[in-house]
């Protein structure tokens, strides 16, 4: 029905994520959207502002909050699942690409193109490498803070993923890694609070 996009995008935080596995907090794919928008996003100035590269950080932010938006349609498919095999794998992306369409098509005529295009942005691989990479870094972060939070059942899904980001060939990726999670390592004292 054309105007309910964004009474489709909002139902977003009733998708759970790590379906297979017992969470200490749970998390949505909305939550999850915007935690891969801020990575991304900064991946974007990191790229910009210390490589020197041409890249939109603004850009990839957009780009991330949609990333999943094919599961408010789909729901989302556990990972040992969707990556089992090129069949599935293949029958998954045209799930995804139908379900892109449908949201598309929800849009007012004059917002398609703009909107759209952020839906269907993984097939465009320079526009989507960074974002890829920040859906890794913000599923990595949320094993450590699983593992943190006494949870061991995502100790191995926290060293394949890490394994998968030391991998990537993309420096910003580092950058993050070193600059930024080992802070996810330290309580909210030892981050620092307003009294600090």
């Amino acid at each position: 029905m054309e105007g309910s996009f964004f009474a489709l995008v909002s139902r977003m935080k009733y998708i759970g994520r790590w379906s297979l596995m017992r969470s200490a907090v749970a998390e949505n794919v909305q939550e999850h959207s915007h935690m891969t928008a801020v990575i991304a996003h900064a991946l974007g100035v990191i790229r910009r502002d210390v490589f020197g590269g041409e890249c939109d950080p603004n850009e990839l932010a957009a780009i991330a909050l949609y990333h999943d938006a094919a599961e408010i349609l789909t729901g989302d498919l556990p990972t040992p699942i969707k990556y089992h095999s090129r069949q599935i794998k293949s029958a998954y992306a045209e799930v995804e690409e139908l379900a892109c369409e449908k949201l598309t098509a929800t849009l007012p005529e004059a917002l398609r193109p703009a909107i759209g295009s952020l839906l269907s942005a993984e097939r465009d691989p320079a526009r989507y490498e960074l974002v890829k990479a920040a859906d890794k870094l913000s599923a990595y972060i949320k094993c450590i803070e699983e593992r943190k939070a006494g949870n061991m059942e995502f100790v191995s899904a926290e060293e394949s993923t890490r394994k998968i980001l030391d991998s990537m060939p993309l420096p910003e990726v580092k950058y993050f890694i070193d600059s930024f999670i080992p802070a996810f390592e330290l309580s909210l004292d030892e981050l620092g609070t307003i009294d600090s």
